[in-house]
Protein backbone atom coordinates (compact mmCIF):
# COMPACT_ATOMS: atom_id res chain seq x y z
CA UNK A 1 0.00 0.00 0.00
CA UNK A 2 1.22 3.39 -1.14
CA UNK A 3 0.33 6.25 1.84
CA UNK A 4 0.20 9.97 0.72
CA UNK A 5 0.71 11.80 4.55
CA UNK A 6 0.35 15.25 4.20
CA UNK A 7 1.45 17.69 7.01
CA UNK A 8 2.14 20.90 7.88
CA UNK A 9 3.23 22.76 10.74
CA UNK A 10 0.34 23.42 13.08
CA UNK A 11 -0.54 21.35 15.84
CA UNK A 12 -2.19 18.88 14.63
CA UNK A 13 0.29 17.37 12.21
CA UNK A 14 0.80 15.85 15.85
CA UNK A 15 -2.31 13.59 15.98
CA UNK A 16 -2.02 12.79 12.13
CA UNK A 17 1.50 11.41 12.48
CA UNK A 18 0.84 9.44 15.38
CA UNK A 19 -2.66 8.33 14.02
CA UNK A 20 -0.83 6.51 10.85
CA UNK A 21 2.04 4.93 13.40
CA UNK A 22 -0.57 3.38 15.81
CA UNK A 23 -2.31 1.48 13.04
CA UNK A 24 -1.10 -1.94 11.51
CA UNK A 25 -0.86 -1.58 8.30
CA UNK A 26 -0.49 -4.26 4.86
CA UNK A 27 3.06 -5.47 4.90
CA UNK A 28 5.25 -3.70 2.41
CA UNK A 29 3.43 -0.24 3.01
CA UNK A 30 5.31 2.89 2.12
CA UNK A 31 4.46 6.10 3.81
CA UNK A 32 5.98 9.68 1.72
CA UNK A 33 5.36 12.86 4.38
CA UNK A 34 4.40 15.59 2.20
CA UNK A 35 5.17 19.03 3.53
CA UNK A 36 4.27 22.13 1.04
CA UNK A 37 5.03 25.67 1.11
CA UNK A 38 2.92 28.03 -0.33
CA UNK A 39 4.38 30.52 -1.87
CA UNK A 40 1.33 33.40 -1.68
CA UNK A 41 2.48 36.61 -0.88
CA UNK A 42 5.96 35.84 0.53
CA UNK A 43 7.69 35.09 -2.66
CA UNK A 44 9.73 38.10 -3.02
CA UNK A 45 10.46 38.17 0.47
CA UNK A 46 13.61 35.27 0.64
CA UNK A 47 13.97 35.61 4.46
CA UNK A 48 9.91 34.79 4.70
CA UNK A 49 10.31 32.01 2.23
CA UNK A 50 13.67 30.19 3.49
CA UNK A 51 12.26 29.98 7.25
CA UNK A 52 9.13 28.67 5.42
CA UNK A 53 10.97 25.99 3.51
CA UNK A 54 13.44 25.59 7.46
CA UNK A 55 10.11 24.45 8.73
CA UNK A 56 8.19 22.42 6.50
CA UNK A 57 11.73 20.11 5.78
CA UNK A 58 12.02 19.74 9.84
CA UNK A 59 8.15 19.19 9.74
CA UNK A 60 8.65 16.11 7.24
CA UNK A 61 11.56 14.56 8.56
CA UNK A 62 10.48 14.42 12.08
CA UNK A 63 7.17 13.10 10.81
CA UNK A 64 9.14 10.48 9.09
CA UNK A 65 11.28 9.51 11.24
CA UNK A 66 8.58 9.06 13.76
CA UNK A 67 7.08 7.05 11.32
CA UNK A 68 9.74 4.72 11.14
CA UNK A 69 10.28 4.13 14.48
CA UNK A 70 7.30 2.44 14.30
CA UNK A 71 8.56 0.28 11.75
CA UNK A 72 6.74 1.86 8.88
CA UNK A 73 8.57 2.65 5.31
CA UNK A 74 8.70 6.28 5.45
CA UNK A 75 10.47 9.24 3.57
CA UNK A 76 10.04 13.30 3.71
CA UNK A 77 9.25 15.48 0.53
CA UNK A 78 8.68 19.00 0.67
CA UNK A 79 7.55 20.60 -2.55
CA UNK A 80 6.39 24.00 -3.17
CA UNK A 81 2.86 25.76 -4.49
CA UNK A 82 -1.38 25.49 -3.49
CA UNK A 83 -1.37 23.11 -1.15
CA UNK A 84 -4.63 21.51 -2.66
CA UNK A 85 -3.03 21.26 -6.12
CA UNK A 86 0.45 19.69 -4.94
CA UNK A 87 -1.21 16.93 -2.52
CA UNK A 88 -3.43 15.72 -5.26
CA UNK A 89 -1.22 15.67 -8.17
CA UNK A 90 1.45 14.07 -6.14
CA UNK A 91 -1.20 11.50 -5.09
CA UNK A 92 -1.56 11.02 -8.90
CA UNK A 93 2.56 10.97 -9.62
CA UNK A 94 3.19 7.96 -7.40
CA UNK A 95 -0.44 6.35 -7.73
CA UNK A 96 -1.05 6.49 -4.24
CA UNK A 97 -3.78 4.34 -2.49
CA UNK A 98 -4.61 6.74 0.45
CA UNK A 99 -3.96 10.36 1.34
CA UNK A 100 -3.71 10.82 4.95
CA UNK A 101 -4.58 14.54 6.28
CA UNK A 102 -5.50 16.34 9.35
CA UNK A 103 -9.31 18.18 9.29
CA UNK A 104 -7.89 21.57 9.61
CA UNK A 105 -5.05 23.47 9.02
CA UNK A 106 -3.34 27.02 9.58
CA UNK A 107 -6.96 28.62 10.20
CA UNK A 108 -7.54 26.20 13.73
CA UNK A 109 -11.27 26.11 12.39
CA UNK A 110 -13.46 22.91 14.12
CA UNK A 111 -14.79 21.84 11.27
CA UNK A 112 -12.47 21.99 7.32
CA UNK A 113 -14.28 24.43 5.31
CA UNK A 114 -15.40 23.90 1.51
CA UNK A 115 -12.01 25.68 -0.94
CA UNK A 116 -9.37 24.43 2.01
CA UNK A 117 -6.73 22.12 1.69
CA UNK A 118 -8.77 19.27 3.68
CA UNK A 119 -11.87 19.40 1.30
CA UNK A 120 -10.59 19.98 -1.60
CA UNK A 121 -8.02 16.67 -1.18
CA UNK A 122 -11.62 14.67 -0.22
CA UNK A 123 -13.14 15.70 -3.12
CA UNK A 124 -10.22 15.51 -5.83
CA UNK A 125 -7.91 13.09 -4.95
CA UNK A 126 -7.77 9.98 -6.99
CA UNK A 127 -7.48 7.91 -4.67
CA UNK A 128 -8.95 6.97 -1.14
CA UNK A 129 -8.91 9.85 1.29
CA UNK A 130 -8.80 10.02 5.48
CA UNK A 131 -9.28 12.83 7.14
CA UNK A 132 -8.09 12.44 10.68
CA UNK A 133 -9.55 14.20 13.66
CA UNK A 134 -7.37 14.44 16.65
CA UNK A 135 -8.09 12.88 19.69
CA UNK A 136 -8.77 15.62 22.68
CA UNK A 137 -5.49 16.00 24.99
CA UNK A 138 -7.17 15.09 28.08
CA UNK A 139 -8.41 11.46 26.11
CA UNK A 140 -5.76 8.86 26.22
CA UNK A 141 -6.40 6.56 22.63
CA UNK A 142 -7.73 3.23 22.39
CA UNK A 143 -5.55 0.39 21.03
CA UNK A 144 -8.34 -1.33 19.56
CA UNK A 145 -10.76 1.32 17.52
CA UNK A 146 -14.47 1.32 16.74
CA UNK A 147 -15.09 1.28 13.06
CA UNK A 148 -18.33 2.22 11.39
CA UNK A 149 -18.84 1.01 7.92
CA UNK A 150 -21.85 3.30 6.50
CA UNK A 151 -23.11 1.29 3.34
CA UNK A 152 -26.06 1.59 1.03
CA UNK A 153 -25.52 -1.45 -1.00
CA UNK A 154 -24.10 0.48 -3.97
CA UNK A 155 -20.49 -0.72 -5.76
CA UNK A 156 -18.57 2.17 -4.14
CA UNK A 157 -20.25 0.81 -0.30
CA UNK A 158 -19.31 -2.42 -1.49
CA UNK A 159 -15.76 -1.35 -2.19
CA UNK A 160 -15.32 0.35 1.22
CA UNK A 161 -16.23 -3.16 2.77
CA UNK A 162 -13.50 -4.65 0.92
CA UNK A 163 -11.04 -1.56 1.73
CA UNK A 164 -11.62 -2.45 5.62
CA UNK A 165 -11.65 -6.48 4.99
CA UNK A 166 -8.35 -6.13 2.85
CA UNK A 167 -6.20 -4.52 5.87
CA UNK A 168 -5.42 -5.23 9.23
CA UNK A 169 -6.31 -3.53 12.36
CA UNK A 170 -5.38 -3.48 16.26
CA UNK A 171 -6.57 -6.52 18.59
CA UNK A 172 -9.98 -6.08 19.64
CA UNK A 173 -11.36 -3.58 16.93
CA UNK A 174 -15.14 -3.61 16.86
CA UNK A 175 -16.32 -3.26 13.60
CA UNK A 176 -20.42 -1.82 13.21
CA UNK A 177 -22.53 -1.97 9.63
CA UNK A 178 -24.80 0.53 9.13
CA UNK A 179 -27.69 1.18 6.01
CA UNK A 180 -30.08 3.50 6.81
CA UNK A 181 -33.18 3.33 5.02
CA UNK A 182 -33.47 5.93 2.70
CA UNK A 183 -37.31 7.03 0.85
CA UNK A 184 -36.70 7.42 -2.33
CA UNK A 185 -38.81 10.31 -2.63
CA UNK A 186 -38.20 13.82 -2.03
CA UNK A 187 -39.63 15.25 1.78
CA UNK A 188 -41.63 17.64 -0.38
CA UNK A 189 -43.60 15.15 -2.28
CA UNK A 190 -44.43 13.22 0.42
CA UNK A 191 -48.22 15.13 1.34
CA UNK A 192 -48.71 14.00 -2.33
CA UNK A 193 -48.62 10.05 -1.83
CA UNK A 194 -51.31 8.23 -0.39
CA UNK A 195 -51.01 6.56 3.51
CA UNK A 196 -50.32 2.81 1.46
CA UNK A 197 -48.44 4.03 -1.02
CA UNK A 198 -45.86 5.66 1.78
CA UNK A 199 -46.18 2.29 3.49
CA UNK A 200 -44.86 0.30 0.33
CA UNK A 201 -42.02 2.68 -0.31
CA UNK A 202 -40.78 2.62 3.64
CA UNK A 203 -40.87 -1.00 2.79
CA UNK A 204 -39.11 -0.80 -0.28
CA UNK A 205 -36.33 1.17 1.73
CA UNK A 206 -36.19 -1.12 4.47
CA UNK A 207 -35.08 -4.25 2.43
CA UNK A 208 -32.34 -1.88 0.35
CA UNK A 209 -31.02 -1.07 3.67
CA UNK A 210 -31.25 -5.26 5.01
CA UNK A 211 -29.85 -5.93 1.58
CA UNK A 212 -26.97 -3.52 1.79
CA UNK A 213 -26.49 -4.18 5.36
CA UNK A 214 -26.15 -8.03 4.75
CA UNK A 215 -24.00 -7.54 1.93
CA UNK A 216 -21.74 -5.31 3.71
CA UNK A 217 -21.57 -7.77 6.95
CA UNK A 218 -20.63 -10.67 4.41
CA UNK A 219 -17.80 -9.10 3.23
CA UNK A 220 -15.96 -8.39 6.60
CA UNK A 221 -17.20 -11.76 8.15
CA UNK A 222 -15.24 -13.72 4.67
CA UNK A 223 -12.14 -11.39 5.99
CA UNK A 224 -12.53 -13.26 9.29
CA UNK A 225 -13.49 -9.68 10.78
CA UNK A 226 -16.12 -9.89 13.29
CA UNK A 227 -18.77 -6.40 13.27
CA UNK A 228 -20.15 -5.94 16.74
CA UNK A 229 -23.50 -4.91 15.21
CA UNK A 230 -25.52 -3.91 11.83
CA UNK A 231 -28.26 -1.62 11.28
CA UNK A 232 -31.04 -0.69 9.49
CA UNK A 233 -32.44 2.44 10.46
CA UNK A 234 -35.91 4.00 8.33
CA UNK A 235 -35.47 7.58 7.28
CA UNK A 236 -35.94 10.28 5.31
CA UNK A 237 -32.24 11.09 5.31
CA UNK A 238 -28.96 9.30 5.92
CA UNK A 239 -26.74 12.01 6.62
CA UNK A 240 -27.76 12.42 10.22
CA UNK A 241 -28.27 9.39 11.61
CA UNK A 242 -24.62 8.16 10.25
CA UNK A 243 -23.47 11.11 12.23
CA UNK A 244 -25.59 10.45 15.36
CA UNK A 245 -25.11 6.60 15.59
CA UNK A 246 -21.07 7.28 15.03
CA UNK A 247 -21.27 9.80 17.63
CA UNK A 248 -23.64 7.63 20.21
CA UNK A 249 -21.30 4.84 19.73
CA UNK A 250 -18.17 6.74 20.19
CA UNK A 251 -16.82 5.54 16.30
CA UNK A 252 -12.91 6.31 16.33
CA UNK A 253 -13.50 6.04 12.07
CA UNK A 254 -16.36 6.29 10.08
CA UNK A 255 -15.91 4.43 6.71
CA UNK A 256 -17.60 5.24 3.34
CA UNK A 257 -17.60 5.30 -0.59
CA UNK A 258 -17.04 8.21 -2.37
CA UNK A 259 -20.65 7.79 -3.68
CA UNK A 260 -23.60 6.09 -4.09
CA UNK A 261 -27.00 4.91 -5.95
CA UNK A 262 -27.54 8.33 -6.63
CA UNK A 263 -24.55 8.18 -8.94
CA UNK A 264 -20.80 10.50 -9.02
CA UNK A 265 -22.30 13.74 -8.52
CA UNK A 266 -23.82 13.02 -5.06
CA UNK A 267 -20.69 14.25 -3.68
CA UNK A 268 -21.27 17.69 -3.49
CA UNK A 269 -21.53 20.60 -1.25
CA UNK A 270 -24.53 18.66 1.55
CA UNK A 271 -24.01 15.56 0.30
CA UNK A 272 -24.02 12.38 2.42
CA UNK A 273 -20.21 12.03 2.34
CA UNK A 274 -19.46 15.99 2.33
CA UNK A 275 -21.74 16.11 5.26
CA UNK A 276 -19.98 12.81 7.16
CA UNK A 277 -16.45 14.42 6.38
CA UNK A 278 -17.25 17.71 7.76
CA UNK A 279 -19.12 17.05 10.68
CA UNK A 280 -17.95 13.63 12.24
CA UNK A 281 -16.64 14.17 16.05
CA UNK A 282 -13.80 11.28 14.64
CA UNK A 283 -12.29 10.31 11.61
CA UNK A 284 -13.12 9.97 8.41
CA UNK A 285 -12.57 7.51 5.51
CA UNK A 286 -13.83 8.51 1.88
CA UNK A 287 -13.16 5.32 -0.08
CA UNK A 288 -12.59 5.57 -3.96
CA UNK A 289 -10.64 2.52 -6.41
CA UNK A 290 -7.44 3.82 -6.61
CA UNK A 291 -6.49 6.03 -9.96
CA UNK A 292 -9.92 7.30 -10.87
CA UNK A 293 -10.65 10.66 -11.25
CA UNK A 294 -11.44 12.36 -7.86
CA UNK A 295 -14.30 14.37 -9.39
CA UNK A 296 -16.36 16.32 -7.22
CA UNK A 297 -15.64 13.60 -4.05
Amino acid sequence: MKILLAVDPPEQTGATVREVAARPWPAGTIVEVLSVVELSHVWDVPSILEGLQEAAEDTARSAAEKLRSAGLNATARVLTGDARSVIIDRAREMAADFVVVGSRGATGLTRFLLGSVASAVARFAPCSVEIVRAVPSDEPRRAAMKVLLATDGSECSNLAARSIAERPWPAGTEFRVLSVAELSVPLLQVPYFSPSAMERLRGEAMQRAETAEMGAEQILADAGLTESGTVAVPAATEKELILQDAAEWGADLIVCGSHGRRGFNRFLLGSVSEAIASHAQCSVEIIRQAGTQGGSA
